[in-house]
């Protein structure tokens, strides 16, 4: 991989994240105690769903959709829009 491309790729990154969207989506997850408290529960109950028996992928993509079945089509104060796929990203580091 050439320098460039290294560095194109920096660019397109937000505060380590992805983007934009998906930082402010991960901040607003991660700070608003109630949508924090929130998304551990659905981290909790795709832990506990088929008595624990799912792979962590599994749990996860199944928390997401929790999570998505909430917060489709909405948006941050600050007009981020939640969607699965930065749900995912910030979930990966929610622990229950």
């Amino acid at each position: 991989m050439s320098t460039q491309t290294l560095t194109e790729k920096k660019d397109r990154t937000y505060q380590g994240h992805r983007s934009w969207n998906a930082w402010n989506v991960s901040l607003w997850i991660n700070n608003d105690y109630g949508i924090y408290k929130f998304a551990l529960d659905c981290v909790e109950r795709a832990a506990k769903a088929r008595d624990g028996q799912l792979s962590a992928a599994a749990q996860l993509n199944l928390a997401t959709r929790l999570f998505m079945q909430d917060f489709e089509g909405q948006k941050t104060p600050d007009g981020a829009k939640y969607n699965a796929t930065c749900v995912k990203e910030c979930l990966k580091f929610i622990n229950s």
